[in-house]
């Protein structure tokens, strides 16, 4: 006897600060779609009520474990969902690649979490200087942005993935080809 899997597939929404992931998820769900947001602001604050100003810069191995801890069990969350999708923004392999970025040497679970815990489908967003905003949370320049871009390309492909590049446009129009992208793959 075969069982249908009721488990969403896991669809990771990733690119440097300020590509627009987090508006592209709000408009997923604002079309009923379940999404995970990023944890990585509410790290952050958590951290600032603490007297920590940028836990990232001060302690960049905390910082990654919670974001992990985070996006670890936002994944095993889609087992909570009965729909056909589930759209995270960012994902677990962005932890390491981040730290690969930095240059700091980081706990070899956070590449085991990642490799045992894959998303199905992957979609990456290029860095787009007309929405770039640098704010409390988001300290990088547009430089750094294109960086990080091409470390999570590369990083992504190293654990095995093909991300597909989301063409750059009105936030409509990103929705859109994700989900016409997802008719044809899933």
């Amino acid at each position: 006897m075969n069982l249908i899997s009721t488990m969403p597939k896991r669809i990771a929404i990733i690119g440097g600060p300020g590509t627009g992931k987090s508006t592209l998820i709000h408009a997923l769900e604002a079309d009923g779609h379940a999404c995970m947001h990023e944890i990585s602001r509410d790290v952050i604050l958590e951290a600032q009520k603490e007297g920590i100003e940028q836990l990232f810069l001060s302690d960049p191995i905390l910082f990654s474990q919670k974001l992990l801890e985070g996006r670890l069990q936002q994944f095993h969350e889609a087992e909570k969902h009965k729909t056909k999708h589930l759209f995270y923004d960012r994902g677990l392999p962005d932890v390491p690649i981040y730290m690969d970025y930095l240059g700091t040497d980081y706990p070899n679970h956070f590449t085991e979490t990642c490799r045992e815990n894959k998303y199905d489908t992957v979609f990456l967003l290029p860095p787009w200087q007309e929405i770039y905003q640098q704010d409390n949370e988001r300290y990088e320049s547009f430089e750094i942005a294109k960086k990080l871009y091409l470390f999570l390309k590369e990083g992504y492909k190293d654990f095995g993935y093909t991300t597909i590049e989301v063409p750059i446009g009105t936030v409509t129009n990103r929705k859109n080809y994700i989900l016409k992208t997802l008719q044809k793959t899933t």
